[in-house]
């Protein structure tokens, strides 16, 4: 794993970015940042309360991703970070002035991810703001570092097909169960 990688686990809520960073995070035994932990206060209770973010609601909190960013990459720190990363604008922010950043996009169905929302305990983010993310969402484009994989399946068969996709294949471990 190179020693000047920043990856962006992104993708709508719900898709599965924190299992599978924490996972990648894991396996690859590089720093893993929740990047919703750096949300403002005033934007939690704004979600919680099923009003979707305004752009001027989330520049701060994307500012705070990349903040940490700088200070992984100024370390010398491998690091994973969750973030939806939903615009290209977004994303340009994250990856002004930091080469070193890549992107993993999570892409799901938005049936399959309201279900999996459906069943989640002890999250601020509701199901009805659901299609407003797939309305904001702008897949990564050609000239964008990264790559998109489905998340169908267990968390396990994402993170290998995360693996694979990153040209990370050699860390696969072929009989391991799902965390519970």
């Amino acid at each position: 794993m190179s020693e000047r990688i920043a990856l962006v686990v992104m993708g709508v809520s719900g898709s599965g970015k924190t299992t599978v960073a924490a996972m990648l995070a894991g396996r690859l035994k590089v720093h893993f940042l929740e990047g919703d932990d750096l949300h403002p206060p005033a934007n939690v209770e704004k979600m919680r309360g099923g009003t979707p973010l305004t752009d001027d609601d989330r520049w701060p909190w994307l500012r705070a991703i990349g903040a940490w960013l700088d200070e992984q990459i100024e370390a010398g720190t491998p690091s994973v970070v969750t973030c939806s990363a939903l615009r290209r604008a977004y994303r340009d922010l994250l990856r002004e002035g930091r080469p070193e950043v890549s992107f993993l996009h999570l892409g799901a169905g938005e049936d399959l991810v309201a279900d999996r929302m459906s069943h989640r305990v002890d999250h601020y983010m509701p199901v009805s703001l659901l299609h407003s993310q797939y309305d904001t969402l702008e897949p990564l484009q050609p000239d964008e570092p990264g790559v998109s994989i489905p998340v169908d399946g267990t968390a396990s068969e994402v993170l290998r097909r995360a693996l694979a996709a990153l040209g990370l294949s050699d860390l696969v471990i072929e009989h391991e169960g799902d965390p519970s």
